[in-house]
């Protein structure tokens, strides 16, 4: 008989909250959400079983899944621990918070010292879509993907083996990994691929104000690179705040490999592009 709480039904929490329940990892999934037709929707659609206050799921929970912007769970999951530690009983000390964060550097720095960091485990399960809400949430989402769990080694040894239950029963392989070098590989592997969209469809935007055909002859190319730009404002700010120096580090790089580019385009240079274009390609070798 396993309670999850899951803080945050959105794509990540209520896709996380559908499989849990289905595939019997929990008995009960609570939900916590501030926004009330966000709440509504969860509800209705079956994502938990009910909708309780923040204070309520976590005095009710055995797992609390922190599934809010990184900016919000870096206050939050402190202040879970907080209420972990003034609980009464003799399960207090076995219930776990974990969250699902994007970047790890600041929620692991935030708890390091924390009398109960143990019952923490900072997870990063990689999987995801352009789109946000309770609506967006779906089963299977993260089966086959990757899920990086973060500074490990300050966590229960039991709390770090259920957690390892809980992403095995969404069919996940498990990562191990320094919070700092997370960010670092997230910056170059998902963080740089969205503000990359974004630019894209801005530069392609600003261009359809004079030519008003230009979307007609979008092809499956075009939609797919771009596809990340319908990702939420709500949650990719923050991200990029707080990866912060690994991103303009990123963007450095990027706009290296983008300023060569233009030069031989502008010179004409078939050679140069050819080059550039097979080097590109060695990454066939790894994404296949």
């Amino acid at each position: 008989m396993r309670t999850v709480g899951v803080i945050g039904l959105g794509l990540i929490g209520g896709s996380m909250a559908i499989d849990l329940k289905r595939r019997g990892f929990a008995t009960t999934v609570l939900g916590v959400e501030q926004d009330p037709v966000a709440a509504e929707a969860a509800k209705t659609i079956g994502l938990v079983d009910d909708v309780v206050s923040y204070e309520d799921c976590i005095q009710r929970a055995d797992i609390v899944v922190v599934a809010v912007p990184v900016s919000a769970a870096v206050k939050m999951v402190p202040d879970i621990l907080n209420r972990f530690a003034s609980l009464a009983g003799a399960d207090a000390g076995e219930k776990i918070v974990i969250d699902v964060c994007s970047t790890k550097s600041q929620i692991c720095h935030a708890t390091q010292y924390h009398s109960r960091r143990r019952q923490f485990v900072s997870t990063h399960p990689m999987a995801g879509t352009e789109y946000s809400g309770p609506w967006a949430a779906q089963p299977g989402l993260f089966d086959g993907r990757a899920c990086i769990f973060a500074n490990s080694e300050d966590s229960d040894p039991r709390a770090l083996q259920t957690i390892g239950e809980l992403y095995g029963v969404l069919n996940m392989r498990p990562i191990y990994m320094n919070a700092d070098q997370h960010d670092v590989h997230t910056a170059y592997v998902s963080h740089i691929s969205h503000i990359t969209s974004f630019a894209l469809a801005l530069t392609v935007l600003d261009k359809e104000k004079d030519e008003k055909h230009i979307f007609d002859l979008a092809s499956g190319g075009f939609s797919s690179t771009v596809r990340l730009a319908k990702s939420s404002a709500d949650m990719w700010v923050p991200i990029l705040s707080q990866n912060h120096d690994n991103i303009l580090h990123v963007l450095d790089t990027y706009i290296e490999k983008m300023k060569e580019f233009r030069e031989a385009v502008s010179a004409y240079d078939e050679a140069r592009l050819r080059e550039l274009i097979a080097e590109a390609n060695r990454i066939k070798k790894i994404l296949r």
